[in-house]
């Protein structure tokens, strides 16, 4: 009996990822880069577990029994199965895989980017492979490769039409620009009504504006988002990020007929950020969109409790709330200043517009929890 248990952290792109040259393959049409989340807020946690007693491979996921089916799970487990480096009779061992997450998985923040790197990484140690797992990873969830590693990380492409080169890479590790924040806001609507599988595909076929993006637009930003990074540089940081976002979203509602994923809220968080840096007269904080409602903000350390407080006068929480309203790095409550009131052009929302915020900071790839307390699974391989 063999068991391991292991978190991977949830990553947010700065330059998207939308759209494949391969459904089954799971090949993107451009490069792609991603900010890695703490895992301390941010995480999925999985134990995989072989013994010769189990009679087929099961998962668990958020405390209920799901397909092993699922044609993307096979394609982990069968790539984990042709790299093991296991005794040849413990290769076909079934497997047990419990997995949950940290944070809401319906609150669409990228909880299959984080499970799949997850897998990828626990089933990984679990039957020895070596070398690296993204591509593995990315057989899962497309974005799920960036996962696997911390800090910055690119998503190459690749060329080669077996899919052997688009795998992930680090940029810069977390260590390297170690005062970057991040917030999550959390928007009430978080119901998608197109999934982004669905709407990817529609897009390729649609959108005349796709191929733009993908040829020209994304390959020119990502080498100055990469010298951005390690230069240190907010500013262009902030503009690429902002920038990217929009056009990823304009190539949505330029799909026919249109994905939208964003809502009112959404557009109000946009207006307040360029309102808040526009008072500064210097770009404080970037915004990133992915396919959904919520907001992924970027801000430096010194900033993060000014710009609260004055995101909690424009955007006020939801006053008899049963949910903790500011989660992660704690921020003392900073009150903003007339003078920077004065000068944001901003109307004040409606309360409750936010369901809460997630403050954390750029974290670490995945690792493994030795301590056997932290297993999903007891010695029968049963969830507790």
């Amino acid at each position: 009996m063999t068991i391991v248990t292991c978190i991977a952290p949830v990553n947010i792109a700065v330059i998207k990822y939308w759209g494949k040259r391969d459904e089954s393959l799971i090949l993107p049409i451009n490069d792609s880069l991603s900010a890695t989340l703490d895992t301390e807020h941010l995480c999925a946690k999985t134990t995989v577990m072989i013994s010769p007693n189990f009679t087929e491979d099961r998962i668990w996921l958020n405390g209920s029994e799901e397909s092993i089916n699922n044609p993307r799970l096979q394609n982990c487990l069968k790539k984990i199965r042709q790299k093991s480096e296991l005794p040849a009779e413990m290769n076909d061992w079934k497997v047990h895989i419990c997995s949950q997450n940290n944070f809401p998985t319906a609150a669409g923040l990228a909880s299959s980017a984080a499970g799949y790197a997850c897998l990828a990484y626990a089933l990984a140690k679990l039957f020895k492979v070596k070398g690296d797992i993204s591509e593995i990873a990315r057989s899962g969830s497309g974005s799920a490769c960036r996962s696997v590693y911390g800090g910055f990380v690119k998503w190459l492409m690749g060329t080669d039409p077996s899919g052997c080169d688009s795998i992930a890479k680090q940029v810069v590790p977390s260590s390297h620009w170690s005062d970057m924040r991040i917030l999550v806001l959390v928007v009430n609507d978080s119901k998608k009504k197109v999934s982004s599988s669905v709407g990817m595909q529609r897009t390729v076929k649609t959108s005349e504006l796709l191929s733009q993006r993908a040829t020209t637009i994304v390959p020119h930003r990502i080498v100055k988002m990469e010298q951005a990074l390690h230069n240190k540089d907010f500013e262009t940081f902030a503009e690429l990020t902002m920038k990217d976002s929009n056009n990823m979203h304009a190539v949505t509602l330029d799909t026919y007929p249109p994905c939208t994923y964003m809502n009112d809220t959404s557009h109000n968080i946009v207006d307040f950020v360029h309102a808040y840096n526009a008072a500064k007269n210097v770009v404080k904080v970037a915004y990133t969109f992915d396919a959904g409602p919520n907001a992924t903000l970027f801000l430096l350390e010194k900033d993060v409790a000014e710009f609260i407080g004055a995101l909690n006068h424009y955007f006020p929480p939801a006053e008899n709330s049963d949910i903790k309203y500011q989660k992660g790095i704690f921020v003392e409550n900073v009150v903003p200043s007339e003078s920077i009131l004065k000068n944001i052009k901003f109307v004040e929302q409606p309360a409750g517009k936010l369901k809460y915020i997630i403050h954390t900071r750029v974290g670490d790839g995945p690792k493994q929890l030795e301590n056997s307390k932290n297993h999903l699974l007891n010695e029968d391989g049963l969830p507790h």
